[in-house]
C-alpha cells in the first residue's frame, strides 16, 4: 500500500470541508460586516459582498458549494476503494482465512466506513463547526477557491439550478433564491442570543427589543389620555394663556374649542412668546396656532413616527373609534417607549411606581402592564392596557378607595381615583415560585 492514495484521499477531504465552510459561512455571515470591510478595502470582502447583495448571485454561490460537496464525496468513495480495497484485502488474507472474493468484499467495507467517518468528523462536523463559530473569517478565506469554483462549475450550476426551479414551479412554488434577511421575530432571537452571549447588556437588549416592537405597538400605549391632557380653550384671554404655560411643565398645548373633543390647533409656547418680543403684544392665540395632526388610536408606532416626520409635528391628537379624543402623544412618549424613561426637569412630580416600606408598591393608576409586570408579577391578562384599567375591568364598576382585587394572585388595593378612573393602587407583588412557599393566598 503506497503512501499517495491516503494524501490524495486527505486532499479531496480537505476540498470538501472547503466547501462545506463555505455553504455555511455564506448563509449565516452578516452581510452588514463584510460590507464594512469591503469599504475598509479588504480584497476579499470586496470580492464577497457581490454574492451577499444579490439573491441570484447568492444561490449560485450555494449551488457550486453543494455541487462540490457532491462531487469530492462521491470522488473520495469511488477513488478509496479503487485504491485501498485491493491491499487491504491482500493484508485480510494474510491474517484471516478468507477466499479472495471475500477479503476484497470485507475490505471494501472497511475502507467505505473509515473513509465515511472520516469524512463526517473531518469534512462536514469540523468546518460546519468553525463556520458557524467565525462565519466571518471563514466567508473571507473560502471566497477565492469559491470564485474558481463557480467558474468550473458554470455548466453544473445552470443545468442543476435550472431543473430545481422547474421543480419548484411543477410544485407551486416561485423560486426566490438564498436571501439575508430575517423577520422581527428572528431580529428578536437573534437579539436574545446576543444577550445570552455576553454581547450586550440588559439596557441595550431592553432598548433592541423596544425598538423592534414599534411596528406591533399601537398610538393607544404610547398617549396621555384625555384626562390628563393639559389644554387650552380657543377664546382664553391671552394673560390666563400665560398663567397656564406659566403653571405647566409642557412646551405644546392643544388648542380647543368648548371641550377637548374639538382640537383646533396646537399652542406652542416659543410662538407665544415670539408674538410678545416682536409685536409687544398678542390678541389672541388663533394668529399662533399650527396645524396639529390627528391619527387613529390603532396606528403603530412607526406609522406615527413616519407621519411626524412628514407633517413636521411633534405632537398628535389620538382619536377613538367614535371621533372622539382619546389621548394626546408626543415624539417624546414615542421616544419613551424606545430608550426608556428620560427624567425631565420640568417634570418632578410626576408620578412613578414606589416601593414601599411595607413591601407594597404605589403603582400609577395610568401606568401600562408591561411596565408595571417587573415590579409586582402581573401579567398582561384582559384587554385593558394601563393597570387602573386592568383593575376595573376585575372589579366591573368603577370603584372606590379601599376596594381590592385579586389579579393574577396580586393583591392590587385601590388608593385614589379621579375623575371615574383609578389614579394610583397599592400592590402586593407575587412571590415568584421556588421563592417561597407558593403564591400568597387571598387574605381579604
Amino acid at each position: 500500500m503506497t503512501l499517495l492514495p491516503l494524501l490524495v484521499i486527505l486532499a479531496l477531504i480537505a476540498l470538501t470541508a472547503l466547501y462545506v465552510a463555505a455553504e455555511f459561512a455564506a448563509v449565516s455571515v452578516r452581510r452588514s460586516r463584510i460590507r464594512q470591510r469591503a469599504e475598509q478595502g479588504d480584497a476579499a470582502a470586496l470580492r464577497l459582498l457581490p454574492y451577499l447583495d444579490d439573491p441570484q448571485a447568492l444561490d449560485r454561490y450555494i449551488a457550486a458549494c453543494q455541487i462540490g460537496i457532491t462531487l469530492t464525496s462521491l470522488i473520495i468513495g469511488a477513488y478509496g476503494q479503487a485504491s485501498l480495497a485491493g491491499p487491504l484485502a491482500g493484508v485480510i488474507r494474510r491474517f484471516v482465512t478468507l477466499s479472495e472474493s471475500g477479503a476484497r468484499s470485507t475490505a471494501a467495507a472497511l475502507v467505505l466506513v473509515v473513509l465515511t467517518v472520516l469524512a463526517m468528523v473531518l469534512s462536514e462536523l469540523v468546518p460546519k463547526s468553525l463556520a458557524l463559530q467565525f462565519p466571518t473569517q471563514v466567508a473571507l478565506r473560502t471566497s477565492l477557491p469559491m470564485r474558481w469554483s463557480l467558474v468550473v462549475f458554470s455548466f453544473f450550476i445552470r443545468f442543476l439550478n435550472g431543473s430545481g426551479n422547474l421543480a419548484l414551479r411543477a410544485m407551486g412554488v416561485q423560486p426566490v433564491g438564498h436571501r439575508h434577511i430575517h423577520s422581527p421575530e428572528e431580529i428578536d432571537l437573534l437579539i436574545a442570543e446576543s444577550r445570552d452571549g455576553g454581547l450586550l447588556e440588559p439596557d441595550e437588549h431592553r432598548r433592541l427589543r423596544r425598538a423592534l416592537q414599534l411596528g406591533i405597538r399601537p398610538a393607544r400605549h404610547l398617549m396621555v389620555p384625555r384626562q390628563e391632557i393639559v389644554g387650552v380653550e380657543i377664546d382664553t384671554p391671552i394673560d390666563e394663556v400665560l398663567t397656564r404655560m406659566a403653571e405647566t411643565p409642557y412646551t405644546r398645548l392643544p388648542v380647543y374649542r368648548g371641550d377637548i373633543d374639538h382640537v383646533e390647533g396646537l399652542l406652542h409656547t416659543k410662538d407665544l412668546f415670539r408674538g410678545y418680543i416682536e409685536a409687544g403684544r398678542v390678541h389672541s392665540i388663533r394668529e399662533l396656532m399650527r396645524p396639529i395632526l390627528m391619527v387613529h388610536e390603532s396606528v403603530t408606532a412607526d406609522r406615527l413616527l413616519t407621519l411626524m416626520r412628514e407633517r413636521r409635528s411633534h405632537a398628535a391628537i389620538v382619536m377613538d373609534e367614535f371621533g372622539g379624543v382619546a389621548g394626546l402623544v408626543t415624539l417624546d412618549d414615542v421616544l419613551t417607549e424606545v430608550m426608556g424613561e428620560i427624567a425631565d426637569e420640568f417634570r418632578v412630580n410626576e408620578a412613578r411606581p414606589e416601593r414601599l416600606d411595607d413591601g407594597r408598591v404605589r403603582i400609577p393608576g395610568w401606568l401600562r402592564l408591561d411596565e408595571a409586570e417587573p415590579w409586582i408579577g402581573m401579567l398582561r391578562q384582559g384587554d385593558a392596557d394601563t393597570v387602573g384599567g386592568r383593575v376595573m375591568e376585575e372589579l366591573g364598576h368603577v370603584p372606590q378607595a379601599g376596594e381590592v382585587a385579586w389579579i393574577d394572585g396580586v393583591r392590587v388595593e385601590v388608593e385614589s381615583v379621579s375623575r371615574h378612573a383609578v389614579a394610583s393602587v397599592l400592590a402586593t407583588p407575587r412571590v415568584p415560585r421556588g421563592d417561597g412557599d407558593g403564591e400568597e393566598g387571598h387574605d381579604g
